[in-house]
């Protein structure tokens, strides 16, 4: 009996514990997002700004702050003065080493996963990688590799093998087609996925109910 009634109540303190852990860690990355946000403040001159004029804080107006100013960037940009303004500002990040590097490589990936043009990062793909009998997740960015496949002879595509937990990072692939399995999961759920260490896994619903199950082709 006391052994039943503690299990009990561990399970019902898990229970507690899986219902505010993700509520608490939510309200906390937040909290530290709105207050990053509410840095971009010092823009604004020390006597407009809320303490000034209200004789208190306003918690959460750098965020408005900082979606005006994403806006009005979006909007230069669009134009033919915005698009130089930034191609001369990229030349400059261009030069310096380390910069370059970390700039460019986060530029490539926020297009790759944020663009809504083409194929780019749209499918979810399986290949067995590192070796035969081991599957990994990975992303179709490109079935465009035409040297690739004129050298190869087979018909080949692109792909983004993310690491985890940090899916910026990964490897750029060219794998035979046919040694695929497309998956049913979106980009988003597969992400989470990586990010999560393979605990968040999404709930399979099947898009291609008349299709048999497929596995990637290996040779003999």
């Amino acid at each position: 009996m006391a052994n039943s009634g503690i299990i009990r109540i561990r399970r019902y303190l898990v229970a507690g514990l899986l219902i505010w852990l993700p509520i608490g860690v939510t309200v906390f990355v937040f909290r530290l997002l709105l207050g990053l946000m509410d840095q971009l403040l010092f823009l604004v001159p020390l006597r407009y700004r809320p303490e000034a004029l209200l004789g208190i804080p306003v918690p959460g107006l750098g965020a408005a702050l900082a979606l005006i100013m994403l806006l009005v960037t979006g909007m230069l940009a669009a134009n033919f003065f915005g698009r130089r303004l930034i191609a001369f500002y990229e030349s400059l990040l261009a030069k310096i080493p380390f910069v370059r590097t970390v700039y460019s490589a986060v530029k490539n990936f926020a297009e790759i996963v944020l663009s809504d043009s083409g194929t780019s990062f749209k499918k979810v793909l399986l290949i067995e990688y590192p070796r035969k009998g081991l599957y990994s997740i990975v992303f179709q960015t490109s079935d465009e590799a035409a040297e690739v496949q004129a050298k190869t002879g087979e018909t080949i595509i692109t792909v983004f093998l993310p690491t985890t937990p940090n899916p910026t990072s990964g490897f750029m692939l060219f794998v035979p087609k046919v040694d695929t399995v497309e998956l049913d999961m979106t980009v988003e759920e597969a992400l989470k996925m990586v990010v999560s260490l393979g605990v968040v896994a999404p709930r399979w619903r099947t898009l291609h109910p008349d299709n048999p199950v497929a596995r990637p082709h290996s040779s003999p």
